[in-house]
């Protein structure tokens, strides 16, 4: 059943064209998120949907009983009341009051917000924005309307609110750039691109494949076009006498092949690496540790960064990463400890907020302020340049600041912290209010990064991308390590439980006696042993691995061989991809037998 209907809508922002005639149905069931360059309408779809504003041009029709809940990216409350009562008070029914607020207490705590009765007025812009969340998820609606529903939730929280909305019965429509919440949560991914609307029925993996079908069919048949426009412009050169019908339409034909508006290739954001020399000390924290109030938030916290770390922060809202930040860039002093700089260390600050702009600046001229000209690996760079691989074309660079929108403004900003040539970057959340595209080159430009780059971040899939060592707060103020990614850290932190309720199952249940149960868990750790099979499997796993990768860097050989001959291309493909799921389940066996391994060599030497 449709439950609302966009039809040849059209819509500006200025001098600019969001909307081209696009038409989009939302029904029974569908799950959307909406994707696109930043300054492309993401929002003001939205709020179009929700009734906020009105298109240019085009109709929106929704049924009678329909009704929709929104999320904005401000919002706002009535400070004289409760937070409690912000989120209920909006269910006109007394006895739905009553029904909600026991399930808005528990919403609220789950997200952060503990002291319910307090005034809004003293939350932070995070927040604010978990607390509109909890109003927006509790109010009847047919259609939630969802901007941004994942900026501020840590990771615990963002998979809550996966697994509600994965149970959610109604319909929902919301911008967000997780990629991993966008894959779970999603049903149908709508693409804003030059104007247009491009509905895929899929979630964001599966967008990914359809979206590159559609380029290639795109290219196509671009290219026949221009062979095409090309035998009709050496037709027209021999001279075309317009005697005849069929050479007036051949004419006509060869007019509308010249006026044609070919394909605008997608924007690319290509950053090349910009960086200082980075000498061999780099930056020391001894012993560091910081708190506030009653509140431990840092507790005797040492690392010394090594050239190219990638260093992943999570933990709790509140629970000191941003303080972290603040400390190691020198300006925030810890309570005690030392924080030892190298005198090579340039460093670059992507804070959470946008460092201050003068709106009135034109873009070219808020990136001049910094630098005319910069050396890249490639040679030297005008500020101008730069901008346009940031997206800013000729006419958006002599814009002010203040007719970009949110995203781009923070784009805007990135391009400035970059342009500074550090070799230590700290990025405070940098996936908020980034769009896609510009976070997958950003994790590419970070891939090859000659420097240090330290980033707290929410997003799972930015942390899996880039992390190769995670800090993680633990509560108390401690400040834990864990090599790998973040996939890499939620597995340990499953062994970890597996591991606590086996110790749990193991004891004799007495309290008293939590050494004894210890000792007896020990005891009987020393009879883990290889089955036959497994002795077999972990003697002979190395050279299997060995022979699987060798018969996959074979097939990419002949890959490359067989560049023109598509149908053995195709085979070869498919060989390839049996090669990497063997090889990865392989992988993943040679971790299992080796950690049992070398449980059973410690509990050998206990």
């Amino acid at each position: 059943m449709n439950l609302l209907t966009i039809d040849s809508m059209s819509k500006s922002y200025t001098e600019r064209l969001l909307f081209d005639n696009v038409t989009l149905g939302i029904n029974e069931g569908d799950k959307v998120g909406v994707i696109g360059i930043n300054g492309t309408g993401k929002s003001t779809l939205l709020k179009i949907i929700a009734g906020l504003e009105e298109p240019d041009e085009g109709n929106v029709t929704k049924g009678k009983k329909v009704r929709i809940g929104y999320l904005s990216q401000t919002p706002t409350f009535d400070d004289n009341i409760s937070i409690l009562q912000n989120v209920v008070l909006n269910q006109k029914a007394e006895e739905e009051y009553h029904n909600l607020e026991g399930e808005a207490k528990a919403m609220l705590i789950k997200l952060g917000i503990q002291d319910t009765d307090a005034s809004p007025k003293h939350l932070s812009g995070g927040q604010k924005k978990r607390v509109a969340l909890v109003r927006t998820l509790l109010t009847p609606a047919e259609i939630l309307v969802l901007d941004e529903p994942t900026n501020h939730l840590d990771n615990e929280m963002a998979e809550w609110l996966e697994d509600y909305l994965n149970k959610y019965r109604g319909a929902f429509i919301m911008v967000t750039h997780d990629r991993y919440f966008l894959d779970k949560v999603t049903n149908k991914i709508v693409e804003i691109d030059n104007g247009k609307l491009y509905s895929y029925v899929a979630n964001y993996s599966k967008f990914v494949e359809l979206k590159a079908e559609r380029e290639e069919m795109a290219l196509a048949s671009e290219r026949k076009a221009r062979s095409l426009y090309r035998n009709e412009l050496e037709w027209m050169k021999r001279g075309a006498r317009a005697r005849s019908t069929k050479q007036k339409a051949r004419i006509q034909r060869f007019e509308e092949l010249q006026d044609r508006q070919g394909i605008e290739s997608e924007g690319k954001l290509e950053i090349n690496a910009l960086s200082s020399r980075l000498g061999k000390k780099t930056i020391e924290l001894n012993g560091i540790g910081k708190s506030y109030d009653d509140c431990t938030l840092i507790k005797d916290f040492t690392y010394i960064f090594l050239q190219e770390d990638r260093i992943g922060i999570i933990g709790p809202n509140g629970c000191g990463k941003s303080t972290l930040l603040n400390i190691i860039t020198g300006k925030l002093e810890p309570d005690y400890g030392t924080v030892e700089m190298g005198t090579t260390i340039k460093l670059g600050y992507f804070s959470q907020e946008n460092e201050y702009m003068d709106e009135k600046l034109r873009v070219i001229d808020y990136i001049r302020e910094t630098a005319e000209y910069i050396q890249t690996s490639e040679g030297m760079v005008t500020a101008s340049q730069m901008c346009e691989q940031f997206l800013f074309t000729g006419s958006m660079q002599y814009s002010i600041i203040a007719k970009l929108s949110g995203g781009e403004k923070r784009r805007l900003y990135l391009l400035k912290v970059l342009m500074e040539a550090p070799n230590v970057l700290i990025l405070d959340e940098p996936t908020n209010d980034l769009d896609i595209q510009t976070l997958t080159i950003l994790e590419s430009y970070l891939d090859t990064f000659p420097g240090i780059v330290v980033t707290v971040s929410h997003d799972r899939y930015f942390l899996d991308k880039i992390a190769t060592r995670i800090f993680a707060f633990e509560g108390d103020g401690v400040i834990k390590q864990y090599e790998g990614n973040f996939s890499d850290y939620k597995e340990v932190k499953l062994l970890e439980r597996q591991d606590e309720r086996y110790d749990s199952a193991s004891s004799n249940n007495n309290a008293d006696k939590k050494s004894a149960s210890i000792a007896t868990w020990k005891q009987k750790s020393t009879k883990l042993k290889f089955s036959y099979k497994e002795q077999r499997e972990y003697e002979t796993i190395d050279e299997e691995i060995e022979k699987l990768e060798q018969d996959l860097s074979d097939t990419e050989e002949e890959i490359t061989l067989a560049a023109t001959d598509y149908t053995k291309l195709n085979e070869l493909m498919k060989q390839k991809q049996t090669l990497e799921k063997s090889l990865e389940k392989k992988m993943e066996r040679w971790v299992y037998l080796n950690d049992l391994a070398e449980k059973i060599e410690e509990a050998k030497n206990q």
